[in-house]
């Protein structure tokens, strides 16, 4: 039988004790840095949102009144130019309708429920957009809501500001490191800040406008460009 001598399996363990003993190293110190960046975007469409508004004395006939009134505005809708995949419910409600009161205390008698269907229409005519909403002010069967812009393809504008608060946080770090008299090493950590969109005017146009007797054209100055902002926040190691 093959036999190991105990003075060999001594030295062997003081010889691979030390290795086993040591400690991990100290974690490197780190430079974090914020960065933002923006972008901006020519909007290439117009949302319009209006509401069909009917009430009745029961739900299911303040259903109906708005079920014929809402085609009767999608007609008129679809006449002025608008394709009608571009118009959208973006939400249908029925409600008991708010007691009203008149100047001398008195309760005013109204129908029992309320209709409301909100409308998104998309025009990608931007230049024509105060005409078309004039238009749809002179009709009776709907009230218009808001005005808002957009792009088909929100997240360029989201990445592309997502780019640039990289690109600007680096810059930071390596500004910071320069004047410290110290060298960036890896990139270990990335968090990802928020991002917003905003156009020269408001981001979102109210235009809380009661029917209009006339179909002249609403005075509509669109957004030259839709800015797009980001924040990141990056964590770089001191190299040793």
């Amino acid at each position: 039988m093959f036999r190991i001598p105990l003075a060999a399996v001594v030295a062997a363990l003081f010889v691979a004790a030390p290795a086993l003993a040591q400690s991990p190293s100290p974690e490197r110190a780190t430079v974090s840095v914020t960065g933002t960046g923006e972008v901006e975007l020519k909007p290439n469409f117009a949302r319009i949102s209006v509401v069909v508004g009917t009430q009745a004395d029961t739900v299911a006939q303040a259903v109906d009144a708005n079920r014929a009134a809402s085609e009767r505005v999608l007609a008129r809708i679809q006449a002025l130019g608008v394709k009608r995949d571009d118009i959208r419910t973006a939400n249908f409600s029925v409600f008991q309708t708010p007691p009203r009161v008149g100047r001398n205390g008195e309760e005013i008698k109204v129908p029992r429920f309320t209709a409301n269907h909100q409308l998104n229409v998309i025009t990608r005519d931007i230049d024509g957009v105060g005409r078309l909403s004039g238009e749809i002010l002179a009709s009776g069967d709907m009230t218009f809501q808001s005005l808002s812009w957009g792009l088909d393809r929100q997240e360029e504008g989201g990445d592309g500001a997502r780019r640039a608060a990289v690109g600007d946080a680096k810059r930071q770090a390596e500004v910071y490191a320069a004047a410290a008299g110290i060298k960036l090493g890896r990139l270990v950590a990335i968090r990802d800040g928020s991002v917003q969109a905003f156009d020269r005017g408001e981001a979102d146009m109210p235009m809380r406008m009661s029917v209009a007797k006339s179909a002249e054209a609403i005075p509509v100055v669109p957004p030259a460009t839709i800015r797009y902002t980001a924040s990141v926040q990056l964590v770089f190691e001191i190299a040793p």
